[in-house]
């Protein structure tokens, strides 16, 4: 798929605005939307938009998988640019609308807009009419995701046609993906992980996908379970709460994992339970995927997808794909640089090392805060824990904090902590919670964490 010209993507655009009629009769969510119905949608967007003048920008705000595909064709043909919120909270928004001007929305909850954007409701009109008569360039940005949480402040980045149409045709292409599935996802579709894989994916192989967005460990498996479902999209937090003795799931094939490492463990539990090895995917936002690995392989190193190119920059990945966002900086060989420092391994596999700014100076001394927060991890009853570097008085100095979810006092960890770290690496300020604040994609929310720490002045100290 990689470096398909430009006129090959008008056949790529035919594939997915003009679809079959035995496709366009087939259900896209399970009892609900049919193909032809995202159709329909997508061309009841198109004339809804065609009467406003100016740039139309919509930000989608909803968790309707079928309004979402039916966003991304209206978009796609080039009928309006579209946002995808990290946060569907009234904060998020003003940001997003203070950084992009937004001017529409599609929102399951419209009175967390900010005033002045007018709510637009899809209704259908023929299908036929989506198709337009000049096709969008297919490396011109059409879409911007934000990504907030993890990351501190939020940053926005761009999708092309091509970025976002090419990984979805090649994922549905390596894992053998098809009109059979049945999809169940635990992870929204506004998130790029969720857009990919639980409507991208699903609508580019023709399959069916369940609409409802489960969290819960009993009614993840009884969905899958009730309309045997084939493929689960979901995230390390949810295969940890999935680590049950009931973990039965007969009809499935293939299981998803990203948004983070997965505890092996977890993993492990999975496979026993159910003989099926999960799938994790190491990408990001702004880089799309780049490489995967199985935990029935039983290694912690990973293997590019093949149509991705990847070399060492220093110790720094750093990757070259038809995935890769626009405003990522190039080397002079087309090359992106990573955050992630790793290590080559054999038969063109890598081991991710953490992240290049994980590494952080304290009383002079470089400390490794993903270190850190392993070892937490594997200490009794800590069932989660994130380590992160707080700003200090002291110029380029950090301060070492710890938010750890676990059944111990503050007393017990600090002797715990001394016991396996350096007295300079020892977190300065803990936090015991009893579960760990995260983004609805399953990342650590980072800003909530530092608030914690910023806030709550009278943190103990270690």
């Amino acid at each position: 798929m990689t470096g398909v010209k430009k006129d090959s993507f008008i056949n790529l655009y035919e594939k997915i605005l003009v679809l079959p009629k035995n496709v366009c009769r087939k259900e896209f969510t399970f009892s609900g939307y049919s193909y032809g119905n995202v159709l329909e949608l997508a061309a009841g967007l198109k004339k809804t938009l065609a009467k406003r003048s100016g740039e139309k920008i919509l930000c989608l705000c909803t968790t309707n998988k079928a309004v979402t595909a039916a966003c991304v064709l209206a978009s796609l043909a080039g009928f309006c640019r579209l946002i995808l919120p990290y946060s569907f909270s009234s904060h998020a928004l003003s940001e997003m609308y203070d950084a992009t001007g937004f001017n529409l929305a599609i929102a399951d909850h419209p009175e967390e807009m900010p005033p002045g954007v007018e709510i637009i409701t899809p209704l259908p009109d023929e299908p036929g009419n989506i198709k337009p008569k000049i096709m969008r360039d297919p490396d011109k940005p059409f879409l911007c995701l934000f990504t907030g949480g993890s990351t501190g402040k939020p940053k926005v980045w761009s999708k092309s046609p091509r970025n976002l149409l090419a990984e979805a045709f090649y994922l549905k292409e390596t894992f053998a993906l098809s009109e059979k599935d049945l999809f169940v996802a635990t992870v929204p579709p506004y998130h790029i992980y969720g857009l990919l894989f639980s409507v991208l994916v699903p609508f580019v192989a023709h399959a069916r996908v369940l609409p409802d967005i489960y969290t819960f460990p009993q009614e993840i498996i009884s969905a899958i379970n009730k309309h045997k479902a084939s493929v689960l999209i979901s995230i390390p937090i949810h295969y940890r709460a999935l680590k049950v003795d009931n973990l039965s799931v007969p009809s499935l094939k293939i299981a998803f994992s990203s948004a983070g490492a997965l505890d092996r463990s977890d993993g492990l539990h999975f496979y026993k339970k159910t003989g099926v090895g999960i799938t994790e995917i190491y990408g990001s936002t702004e880089t799309g995927g780049i490489a995967s690995r199985n935990i029935s392989e039983q290694t912690e190193s990973w293997k590019a997808f093949d149509i991705v190119s990847w070399k060492l920059t220093g110790s720094r990945l750093s990757v070259k794909s038809d995935f890769t966002s626009p405003e990522m900086e190039r080397d002079m060989e087309g090359f992106c640089l990573t955050g992630d420092e790793v290590r080559r391994e054999k038969e063109n596999r890598f081991v991710l090392l953490g992240r290049a700014d994980g590494i952080v100076k304290v009383a002079g001394k470089r400390v490794d805060l993903l270190d850190i927060q392993n070892k937490i991890k594997k200490l009794p009853t800590v069932s989660d824990a994130y380590v992160l570097a707080l700003p200090s008085d002291k110029g380029r100095e950090s301060v070492v904090a710890a938010v750890v979810a676990c059944g111990l006092t503050e007393t017990h960890l600090k002797k715990l902590l001394m016991d396996i770290l350096e007295p300079y690496a020892v977190p300065r300020l803990v936090k015991i919670v009893s579960s760990i604040a995260r983004t609805p994609a399953g990342k650590i929310d980072r800003s909530r964490i530092e608030k914690i720490f910023l806030t709550v002045k009278k943190s103990r100290v270690l």
